[in-house]
């Protein structure tokens, strides 16, 4: 593709500098200068890729923001091919930012859908998201759209009892799903990688939204670790207390994403994967 002129195509202004920041997944990121002072984000598809993740990826912002407008970044353009964000300065985590975003995600999962999943076909990462609505309860719709799809391909790599281990989580999901919850609006991919810093807020980028379990992305910030975390939590605690035994559910929503590194990065993940859903079935 060429980024300049495709980028001034959706812009509707010229391309001052191009600046590339490397590739990832199906996509090369950029940083552009326009001839009218802005710099903007870039993520372009490569050539040859028919993958909807760039489209997925502007409707989950979209829906966001209408649960929170000032916690993602407004989608300046986007097609198929490419989606042009607002270029955001970053800074280390501080406390007050994270107050700050645990509030702000309170707020956030508070604008309730009326459905588990969403009206587009979702992806995470280069995998598509099954986001078919259901009104049915979180679990089984948890275990049908979000566990189940990515277990064939994950075999392999669990072998024969590393599967029926998460197969008995499948057939669990009623035990273990906790109390009733409606949908929340939820980021779906909320590692530490996907928040942007910034002096007393934060702002989520990459998502895979849709009407899900606000545990969910609580429990994806402590997968990999983020800034503050005792903070964030403190704070959403403030606003919208959770349910009792949501410490214990973390592995249960944790083993979407593990079962996702398992299929795009291989046996790995392995050993994370299997232990998450060892502690859901025993919590």
């Amino acid at each position: 593709m060429d980024v300049p002129t495709h980028l001034a195509h959706l812009t509707g202004e010229p391309v001052a500098r191009l600046h590339p920041l490397g590739a990832s997944h199906a996509w090369t990121l950029h940083r552009a200068e326009t001839t009218d002072g802005r710099t903007l984000f870039i993520k372009a598809l490569h050539d040859g890729d028919t993958s909807q993740a760039l489209t997925a990826e502007a409707a989950s912002l979209r829906w966001l923001a209408e649960g929170h407008p000032h916690l993602v970044p407004p989608v300046l353009a986007a097609d198929p091919r490419m989606l042009v964000l607002p270029w955001q300065p970053t800074q280390s985590a501080t406390p007050t930012a994270a107050e700050h975003l645990g509030r702000d995600l309170a707020t956030l999962h508070a604008a309730t859908p009326t459905t588990y999943g969403a009206p587009w076909t979702g992806y995470i990462a280069t995998l598509p998201l099954d986001n078919t609505p259901a009104t049915d309860d979180w679990g089984t719709w948890y275990a049908h759209h979000r566990l189940a799809p990515y277990l064939p391909a994950a075999a392999p790599h669990l072998g024969r009892d590393g599967t029926r281990l998460i197969e008995r989580v499948i057939n669990r999901i009623d035990d273990l799903a906790g109390p009733p919850e409606p949908p929340a609006r939820i980021h779906g991919d909320l590692w530490s990688g996907n928040i942007l810093w910034a002096t007393d807020h934060a702002l989520l980028i990459d998502p895979a939204a849709h009407g899900g379990h606000r545990e969910t992305d609580l429990a994806m910030l402590a997968l990999f670790g983020t800034p503050h975390l005792d903070r964030i939590l403190a704070a959403y605690q403030e606003v919208t207390p959770l349910s009792s035994g949501w410490r214990q559910r973390i592995p249960l929503h944790q083993l979407h994403p593990l079962l996702v590194h398992v299929v795009l990065f291989g046996g790995s993940y392995r050993g994370m994967l299997l232990a998450a859903a060892a502690s859901a079935l025993a919590a």
